[in-house]
């Protein structure tokens, strides 16, 4: 079941499940979006008014590059990202990992600007620029870098008449990581495709068997 509220600035919708496991899998899957906008999330008991519940948070996958190889590893990763945000533990690591880069689960506060990335400083004294790249990243601000509104609603932007300029912006699309694709996940198997496929090989097999033994008789 679905349900609605409209306020000034947010609707909120309630969504009735039937069972927990379909509840989990929802928040597990975040985040949502509907047409390019975010949906914030939120599990509701009924214990409160919809109206005293803080809808500013969501996880993302964030994708950090170009740690240096020799300190590459999840550990770093995750330390570097307690800037963007709340470190979410998770029990799929070897999905985390993308090769030459990590991917974390990290809890956003929406109405604070994306963390574009780091400044690290290596043993021997070299400063480095660590990225990151955010997954499934829905429309934002691109003058402030938040998520809960867009560029047409930046309050400076409304109240300088449209005077900035879009080199002005310090926030763009490069902040949208790539699709991820898990290692092994680039082969869709169809169920029954090879089964089929086999038996036709057979029958042409048994074909052209009673085919030469045809002629040599």
């Amino acid at each position: 079941m679905v349900s609605g509220l409209r306020t000034k600035e947010t609707i909120f919708v309630l969504f009735v499940f039937d069972n927990q496991a379909d509840v989990d899998k929802s928040l597990k899957s975040q985040p949502w979006s509907f047409d390019r906008h975010l949906i914030v999330m939120q599990r509701y008991t009924g214990d409160a008014p919809v109206h005293e519940l803080a809808f500013n948070k969501v996880p993302f996958w964030v994708q950090v590059h170009d740690i240096p190889t020799s300190f590459l590893t999840r550990k770093v990763a995750e330390n570097l990202c307690k800037i963007v945000g709340d470190i979410q533990r998770s029990n799929g690591a070897v999905d985390e990992d993308g090769g030459s880069f990590f991917r974390v689960r990290v809890m956003l506060d929406i109405t604070l600007p994306l963390c574009r990335g780091k400044v690290i400083t290596l043993p021997s004294g070299e400063k480095r620029w660590v990225r990151f790249n955010y997954e499934r990243l829905p429309c934002l601000c691109y003058w402030c870098g938040c998520m809960n509104h867009d560029d047409r609603d930046y309050e400076l932007l409304v109240q300088s008449n449209g005077t900035l300029t879009l080199d002005q912006q310090q926030f763009g699309p490069f902040l949208r990581a790539s699709p991820y694709k898990p290692s092994g996940e680039d082969v869709i198997y169809v169920p029954g495709y090879y089964e089929k496929r086999a038996s036709r090989l057979q029958a042409r097999s048994r074909d052209e068997g009673s085919s030469h033994n045809m002629v040599h008789v």
